[in-house]
């Protein structure tokens, strides 16, 4: 008899066969494989080229208002892990002080951070400072959809506590993600952050990217958890 640990098969689709009277458990897989992931890197280079076009005029706004606004860059590059647990740097519009972390380290940002700016805290609402990451998604860096990439000093931190953790980095780091269209981001459950983004590794399909990025701007529109 076998007994698993309900964690290490929730985000799995899990069946049960008979080949003469022997059972087997099958538990499915990373899906993006083959031809699957040209697919979805074609899906990846397309948006985030039209994207990267379409909003250049918005783009160079928000760069000359975080310029007037605080001083500092207007570019913050931030090292996270991605594929295969790679560390590489997301761009985003600064939205915080220069020297936010000058005192504390590494922290995760809160409620009503008081180390936002005045238009950092309008950006952070709206998910407007990521939009760099269009230049990510476009270099190959990261994926329009996919788990939501995290720092190198939190990641050695999740994967202690949380079983399979590292195995949401069998996939590139995404913009946005099955578990942020699902509520959990900002300060909610790493734990559960972990079963959705494994759920969506291991049934992935293109008209699930669509889903989460529809899903997404009504997110967005409703500023949930976004801070």
């Amino acid at each position: 008899k076998v007994f698993p640990d309900l964690f290490q098969i929730i985000a799995s689709e899990v069946s049960i066969d008979d080949v003469n009277g022997l059972p087997l458990l099958t538990v499915r897989d990373v899906a993006l494989r083959g031809w699957r992931r040209t697919l979805k890197r074609a899906m990846d280079l397309i948006v985030s080229a039209m994207g990267l076009v379409l909003f250049s005029p918005f783009l160079i706004l928000i760069a000359v208002l975080v310029k007037l606004d605080s001083p500092g860059p207007v570019f913050y590059a931030q090292e996270r892990m991605g594929l295969d647990a790679r560390p590489f740097p997301v761009l985003k519009f600064r939205s915080m002080r220069a020297d936010a972390e000058e005192h504390t380290g590494p922290i995760w940002a809160t409620k009503d951070d008081p180390r936002r700016t005045r238009l950092g805290a309008f950006l952070r609402r709206f998910s407007l400072d990521e939009l760099p990451n269009l230049i990510n998604v476009l270099f190959g860096q990261m994926s329009l959809v996919g788990p939501r990439p995290e720092r190198p000093v939190f990641v050695e931190q999740f994967k202690q506590i949380v079983p399979r953790y590292m195995d949401r980095h069998k996939e590139k780091a995404g913009m946005t993600g099955w578990a942020q269209v699902n509520g959990l981001r900002g300060d909610t459950s790493i734990i559960e952050r972990t079963k959705y983004d494994l759920w969506y590794i291991e049934n992935w399909s293109l008209l699930l990217d669509i889903k989460i990025l529809l899903l997404t701007f009504l997110r967005i529109l409703r500023a949930e958890n976004a801070y």
